[in-house]
Order: C-alpha cells, then structure tokens, then sequence
C-alpha cells in the first residue's frame, strides 16, 4: 500500500483538485485506491459523494479501533476502485497543538487496520491519498508521519512558491523527528498558463529551488476541471479537449507514484526470495 500525502501551506492552490486527478488516473488502470479526506472543508468528500457512513474522520481520530476505521469508509459514486474515508468538518478539533504526542500517529494506526492482510474478504489498497489542510496542525503533521511520499502542490506565483517552500521544510521536519521512510515525491505545478510569461519564470524559479524535484508534467490551467468537480464526476470521463490534456498530466504524475513504490516492494520480494532459499 502506497500512501501518499499531498499538500500545500498555502490554500487554494488545488491540493484536492491533485487528489481528485489522481484518483480519476488511478481508477482508470485499475488501482484499487482510498482517498482519505483530513481537510475539514470536505471538499473531496463531497466531490466523490460517499455512501453514508456512521463515522468520519474526526471519529478515526479520536479512537482510530478498526471498527471505527472501516464505519468510516465507504464506497465513493465514481466506480468500486475509489473508496472514501469521509471528511469532518469538526476534524478541526484535531487540528491544534496537544501534549500528547502520541496523538499524532492515530492516522497512521488507523491506515494500518485498512492494509490489514487478514480481511480475506476485502481486495487492498493499492494507493491511499491523504488530502491535507493548508496548515501545519496536527491533520497535516499527520499526514505526513503515516505517508511514504509527499506530493507538494503548488500555483505558478510568488506566494504559492513560499507556501511550497515552507511544506518542504515541513516534510524534511517530519522525516528528522517522526518519519525517516518519508519521501518527498515531487512539486507538481497546478493551473499553468504556458503563454504566461509569469507563470514561466516562476516555474524556473522554482526548479531553481527545488531542481529535480519540479515535475517535468505541470496542470494546464482548464475550465474542464471545475466543470468536471461540479458534476462530481472524474476528469478522465469529463470527455472534453480541456479535460483530455488535464488527464493525460495525471496519468504521467501518478505513473512516477507507482515507480516510486516499486523499490519498497522490491525489496520485499527479493527478501522473501532469500528466506525461501534458506
């Protein structure tokens, strides 16, 4: 299981537009995948229309036991590979400073009950995506002590570049102090304008900053994709020129996650070839 927390410290730069994308590209090739809402405006709750459920995310996080988990996902409208740990908007309460810094690992507790190899009766994830605020609370520092990858989102503008550069700071935190496995995926640039002159200087600016890390993919800035969240649908069934160029983006991002996995499981299966040996 991949999980991969996709953030920003800067709102409105289209963190959850990502997941969304990326969850329409994984539900084309067939990856089995939970997208788990940890911002409390519930935007990507909402866009993927869950069935009802009897708990959220601010229930998981206050007793992360494994019924509560699995009460609390559910079945999203878009088809049986995208599945929905639903958002809360009292979540919020989870997001200040605690004492108890064991609270910071509820989430990741509560993945582990989802990648469970014992539940026979249920196929597994293949990826999870974790859709953080645009703040570094508590949700966010969850995010990233239970992700294997973060995934920074950024806008080709000056602030959107500060926020991204204070979220990789954040990232190296996390890794130093919580999570040594952490990665830091990339930096993927939403809402491009290639004719702008400023949104190209800010995308050198950035691979200045950040050099490899930059995506070489950036997100066409399209009206399909709004078009395509206000009917709750996903991008690669919006079925315009606008949202055929926007798929396609998501189909090379979410190619360079599923590469990105595959050494962990590769050093899996040589282990496992190796003590079958002995």
């Amino acid at each position: 299981m991949q999980t991969v927390a996709v953030l920003s410290l800067k709102g409105g730069v289209g963190k959850t537009t990502v997941v969304l994308g990326l969850a329409s590209a994984a539900m084309r090739r067939g990856v089995r995948t939970l997208v788990v809402d940890l911002d409390p405006q519930c935007n990507a709750t909402a866009c993927l229309e869950p069935g009802r459920t009897t708990k959220g995310l601010s229930d998981v996080l206050a007793d992360p036991r494994p019924e509560n988990v699995r009460a609390a996902v559910t079945g999203s409208s878009w088809g049986a590979e995208v599945d929905v740990l639903v958002g809360s908007e009292d979540a919020e309460s989870h997001n200040g400073h605690h004492p108890d810094g064991r609270h910071l690992s509820r989430l990741t507790e509560a993945l582990s009950e989802l990648d469970d190899p014992s539940a026979e009766d249920e196929l597994p994830y293949q990826l999870v995506l974790l859709d953080c605020p645009p703040s570094l609370g508590r949700l966010t520092r969850s995010a990233l002590i239970a992700a294997d990858r973060a995934l920074l989102v950024t806008e080709p503008t000056i602030f959107a570049v500060s926020g991204v550069q204070r979220a990789f700071e954040a990232v190296q935190a996390e890794r130093q102090s919580n999570n040594p496995e952490l990665q830091p995926l990339g930096v993927i640039v939403n809402r491009v304008r290639p004719r702008s002159h400023e949104h190209q200087f800010r995308i050198e600016e950035l691979r200045e900053i950040f050099g490899p890390l930059v995506m070489p993919v950036a997100l066409p800035d399209r009206l399909a994709v709004q078009q395509a969240q206000g009917a709750c649908m996903p991008i690669h069934q919006w079925g315009t020129p606008g949202a055929r160029e926007v798929a396609l983006a998501f189909n090379l991002v979410l190619a360079r996650i599923l590469r990105a996995a595959r050494p962990r499981r590769a050093e899996q299966d040589d282990d496992e070839l190796l003590e079958g040996t002995e």
